[in-house]
């Protein structure tokens, strides 16, 4: 039996809006208290804030909380983010090590500009460089989790991680948003793939 899309969009909708309104002030505490031990831990702001492309190729401005020094992406490095780059705070650290660095995205499904599954969403200079087959990934919002993060995370490699993103886009139902968000408990308790390779 086909399943009714347009009906599952707009729970999908409604189910993204309520999980992040009341996500929101459930965490609260635990946003004062995270942004207390960023401050105290390193200079610069609670968060940090970077444009990144969704829906349509529309830029956006990200949130999470800061897990590196202050102005970190101007320092020049020969490697991808690592788990000893030197740039990572010590609260940063555990932060991505938990993924309790990306819940300020909360704000971001709020105010509509993610949902809480969908395909990572990157930066500019990322999108600038997509071909015809990559760009499908902006056909929809950008989500908070993944199906790449349940098949790795960022051990996944490039060009697997669209392949992942648009068989996401052509099987889509709110039961496999479901599943996905089941699993990323674990992926999570895991802490596996956080980063890539060394």
């Amino acid at each position: 039996m086909k399943e009714n899309k347009p009906i599952q969009k707009s729970i999908k909708k409604n189910i993204d809006f309520l999980v992040s309104f009341f996500g929101l002030i459930l965490l609260s505490p635990f946003f004062v208290f995270t942004a207390v031990l960023i401050k105290l831990d390193s200079k610069g702001p609670v968060f940090f804030k970077q444009k990144r492309v969704g829906r349509d190729g529309k830029v956006f401005i990200i949130w999470k909380f800061r897990t590196m020094i202050e102005n970190a992406e101007k320092i020049e490095t020969k490697h991808e983010i690592s788990k000893d780059d030197f740039r990572i705070t010590k609260i940063g650290k555990f932060l991505r090590s938990w993924t309790l660095d990306e819940f300020p995205q909360l704000i971001n499904v709020l105010i509509g500009e993610m949902s809480l599954v969908g395909p990572r969403p990157l930066p500019e200079y990322h999108v600038e460089k997509y071909n015809d087959f990559q760009k499908k990934v902006l056909t929809i919002k950008p989500g908070m989790v993944s199906l790449v993060d349940i098949k790795g995370r960022a051990l996944v490699p490039w060009e697997k991680r669209f392949e992942y993103d648009v068989w996401y886009i052509k099987n889509w139902s709110l039961r496999l948003d479901f599943k996905i968000l089941f699993l990323i408990i674990g992926v999570i308790l895991s802490r596996k793939g956080v980063y890539g390779k060394d």
